[in-house]
């Protein structure tokens, strides 16, 4: 046989077998033994847990069973100056002018074409300029440890 024939009919095994079920294994786990660890008493306290049962017979209340983290609300977005409210602005309104009136066909003069990238331009550059790489204004006297 040749090497192309080798691969077709072990593709055609391939493809026979599509829905046939898979191999269950002898612990009926996809790993080798050797990797199994030994259960700790947590763990089988936590698995347990799933029964509302208890080993004396008597139901636990359904507040415990419900018992999970709730986080709290999200503090409050910062509130944004002027200026960084006009840099924000400009920084997506002029992209977004120049699609809508691409899509919608609305006329492009030069100075409309230079309008709207200055404002994405000068939007980026405004915000970028804002951000400033020093402390906080409100940080007080001592800054941290200062190597």
């Amino acid at each position: 046989m040749t090497p192309q024939s080798d691969e077709d009919e072990v593709w055609r095994q391939i493809v026979a077998s599509f829905n046939e079920p898979a191999e269950v294994s002898s612990a009926g786990q996809p790993w080798p033994d050797r990797e199994n660890v030994p259960e700790r008493p947590a763990d089988r306290r936590r698995s347990e847990a799933d029964d509302p049962v208890e080993e004396d017979g008597e139901e636990r209340s359904p507040a415990v069973e419900e018992e999970h983290y709730v986080p709290p609300p999200p503090p409050p977005l910062p509130k944004l100056d002027l200026g960084t409210k006009i840099a924000w602005f400009a920084l997506f309104g002029g992209p977004a002018y120049l699609l809508l009136a691409a899509v919608f066909g609305w006329p492009m003069d030069g100075w409309i074409l230079f309008a709207a990238v200055a404002a994405f331009i000068g939007g980026f550059v405004a915000l970028v300029v804002r951000m400033g790489d020093g402390p906080p204004k409100d940080s007080g006297w001592d800054d941290g440890a200062v190597i």
